[in-house]
């Protein structure tokens, strides 16, 4: 069911009323109306479109489901997609569309997934209702800080995985296969947060520096620092994209020289049973030589065979290949 508001003079009048009185509360010159449509019917957005007057195109690009995020004028009113982020205890990046139709006294959003609950965006209303008095504007604001900032709370999960993949990568008996599959499912993630985080910037910068020049100063300077949030965002990505990168050629070079160090190791025990493998065959000859037949023989050949084998692994150990 569609969530509705209406607010008069800054002060909540209405809530959860049916979809057919927006457009009464909007013909009222102090009121503010917000509808929430979580994955609606096309026919019922299109008809809330045609009672507001909404553009087609907007509302064609609010049904689809892989837009960008963007900013575009209308007439009328404006159409902003965004996306909402959560992380999941799968460690599965769940992105969720979230449109919103600012017109001069009304925010509309539409919802195409169930993932993102507005209660946070109703609660941060609530909590500011010195803003509401601002109109539109401060519903939409309400609206983005709280999708930015679940923006970098997502971040911030992503910052501790890329901590926990250091720490075992480090490990003294690491397991290369989890970590090259954490690796990559870190780097998955990362690239689906930056294709959400990266265009916020250009929609954020795009309502200020369209903004009502008569806005108040308090509401222009919430703009503000939302897009600093945003600025933010952008950076801690990019430099945690940069340390995932760093973790994968760590990684590859720690497998080389494990790969090297074990090589070594194979090879040094190698060369130390090839010293008793050679003396045993030249004793092992069927032709006479000193010893030949003989106690002494089978004792020379002995010693001789422990003091090549001891004197190579010494050697190694000394080298530090064993």
């Amino acid at each position: 069911m569609p969530r509705t508001r209406v607010w008069r003079q800054g002060v909540l009048a209405d809530e959860d009323f049916p979809i057919e009185k927006v457009s009464d509360y909007l013909d009222q010159d102090d009121c503010v109306v917000w509808a929430d449509l979580c994955v609606p019917d096309r026919d019922d957005l299109h008809q809330m479109a045609d009672e507001l007057g909404l553009d087609p195109l907007a509302v064609e690009d609010a049904l689809e489901h892989h837009e960008r995020p963007k900013v575009d004028r209308y007439p009328t009113h404006k159409f902003l997609t965004t996306y909402a982020l959560s992380y999941g205890a799968d460690g599965e990046l769940r992105p969720a569309k979230v449109s919103a139709f600012l017109l001069p006294r009304a925010l509309v959003t539409v919802r195409r997934e169930e993932d993102f609950d507005p209660q946070p965006v109703v609660r941060a209303w609530d909590s500011a209702p010195e803003l509401l008095q601002f109109g539109a504007p401060a519903l939409l604001y309400g609206l983005l800080d709280v999708v930015v900032d679940g923006h970098l709370d997502v971040i911030q999960q992503l910052d501790d995985r890329v901590e926990e993949v250091e720490d075992s990568l480090f490990n003294e008996q690491p397991r290369s296969m989890d970590v090259q599959r954490s690796t990559y499912a870190l780097r998955r993630s990362m690239a689906g947060v930056r294709k959400v985080v990266l265009p916020m910037r250009d929609v954020v910068e795009a309502l200020t520096r369209h903004h009502d020049p008569a806005a108040p100063d308090e509401l222009s300077e919430r703009f503000r620092d939302l897009a600093d949030h945003v600025v933010r965002a952008n950076e801690w990505v990019d430099s945690l994209r940069e340390v995932v990168t760093a973790i994968v050629e760590t990684g590859l070079s720690l497998a080389d020289a494990r790969l090297n160090q074990i090589v070594r190791k194979l090879s040094a025990w190698a060369a130390i049973i090839a010293v008793p493998t050679a003396v045993t065959g030249f004793y092992g000859q069927n032709v006479p030589y000193p010893g030949f037949g003989q106690e002494h023989g089978f004792v020379a050949s002995t010693v001789v065979t422990v003091l090549l084998a001891g004197g190579a692994w010494a050697g190694f150990k000394r080298k530090g290949w064993l």
